[in-house]
């Protein structure tokens, strides 16, 4: 049930303040993720439960989690290993360098379904074949390495059905709120070809060109020394979480679970790898700060009846005709991406799939036709904070705000030139539109 008007209003104007702030970088994001949660309680926008639920959302401990295993892996050198076995493959070029990395973390999505626990693994890794290839932290190809691991990750990994958060909300709203039950192999044929090849090229292209670099070759690798015994147990460790992540649907825990009892292994006196003290340096708390007020945002828009809200508002004015499918197809796609900014990707799919049967009945698309519309444009964020997965990989790569701004407007212009219209003559391909 909505709240009155007047408290939707405020919820609106602290909302609106909120995405602008964090849009404009006119503050720093954790200090308007501060302000964001001050002005919701001092307002009574929402209760306490739902201002504060980003700190109950499993995507907050992921990231958490994340920072802990990725200051583990640096510190017992599991991270230079594994990026001097790299090494010697990808570094012949830049090009061939971002393509390896893209390529690793579209991989990479088939077995660990959580984008917060892939970057967490990827980034040190990545971090260091830089450091190997001679591209020192700060310059234009680190940080183009680091933006190769976030958008290869995210946006690559819509693609798979069970390769990251707003695909599973998806799943989840469409079989609760009509009964559809999302398959693995139709979804991955209907989306691969453009949200996953095509979409991988264009991050590849616009990472080389965006941010030129000369990695240096590495001919041939030294003779690694052995593995110490951390190392070794590290190793354990992290093939376990895999493992476990790899099998969630079988034995039912959340990846967030999993990584945070890894994370808390990596802490424990003695048998761990890091002190109090590493752990209050390496973990970013002020990004942990940043994620639960995204999150936090989401459930109050939904709380507040700002969604339902909007939903009505964009059904009386979207152009939907049976006899105009490509407008209808261009206006769907358009409304999602809307959506994202006000409830970010892992909000929209909630929002946008309990509008979805009348979206159909207007335009003339078959109901799951409407909610696989989605995907490709929750998958392309206009904005970093829109993906909080994006987020994650920007503060661990050490990413200026406005490179990753930079890079998502353009990876959504050239989304909407080129990709938009091959992926809509896919679905009629595929007979999704008639």
């Amino acid at each position: 049930m909505s709240l009155p008007f007047d408290t939707i209003w405020l919820a609106g104007l602290v909302v609106a303040v909120t995405i602008l702030l964090w849009a404009t970088t006119a503050l720093p994001e954790y200090l308007t993720a501060l302000l964001f949660f001050t002005a919701a309680m001092v307002l009574g926008v929402a209760p306490p439960e739902v201002v504060f639920g980003g700190f109950m959302a499993q995507a907050f401990w992921l990231v958490l989690s994340g920072f802990v295993i990725g200051v583990a892996m640096r510190k017992v050198g599991l991270a230079d290993r594994l990026a001097a076995l790299l090494a010697t493959r990808i570094t012949q070029s830049w090009p061939r360098m971002v393509g390896g990395v893209v390529l690793i973390c579209y991989l990479l999505a088939f077995i660990m379904p959580s984008n917060m626990g892939r970057i967490a693994l990827l980034m040190p890794i990545v971090a260091s074949l830089g450091e190997q290839a001679g591209l020192t932290a700060g310059s234009r190809g680190r940080i183009g390495l680091a933006l190769a691991v976030a958008f290869g990750t995210f946006q690559l990994s819509a693609s798979i059905l069970p390769a990251n958060v707003p695909n599973l909300v998806m799943a989840g709203a469409a079989e609760g709120a009509f009964g559809l039950h999302l398959s693995y192999v139709p979804y991955f044929v209907l989306h691969t070809p453009v949200v996953g090849l095509l979409k991988g090229l264009l991050v590849i292209a616009c990472i080389c060109l965006m941010f030129p670099a000369t990695p240096r070759p590495l001919e041939s690798a030294p003779r690694p020394a052995p593995m110490s015994g951390a190392e070794k147990r590290l190793t354990a460790l992290l093939l376990t979480t895999l493992l476990l992540w790899m099998t969630d649907s079988l034995h039912g825990i959340s990846p967030a679970w999993v990584g945070m009892a890894s994370a808390c292994f990596c802490l424990l006196p003695r048998m761990g790898f890091l002190t109090g003290d590493e752990f209050a340096q390496g973990v970013n708390f002020r990004t942990c700060l940043y994620v639960a007020g995204i999150l936090a945002m989401a459930g109050v828009v939904t709380h507040s009846g700002l969604g339902a809200l909007m939903g009505d508002a964009l059904l009386r004015v979207l152009p939907l005709d049976p006899a105009t499918p490509a407008t209808n197809f261009a206006s769907l796609i358009g409304v999602t991406a809307l959506m994202n900014f006000v409830v970010t990707a892992n909000g929209v799919p909630a929002l946008y799939t309990t509008f979805a049967e009348p979206f159909a009945q207007a335009s003339g698309f078959s109901l799951m036709t409407v909610i696989m519309i989605q995907v490709i444009a929750y998958a392309t964020p206009l904005l970093p904070y829109q993906a909080s997965p994006l987020v994650l990989a920007m503060a661990l790569g050490k990413v200026p705000v406005r490179e990753g701004i930079r890079v998502c407007l353009v990876l959504a212009a050239l989304t909407a030139v080129f990709l938009l219209p091959l992926h809509y003559l896919w679905f009629r391909a595929l007979g999704w539109i008639g």
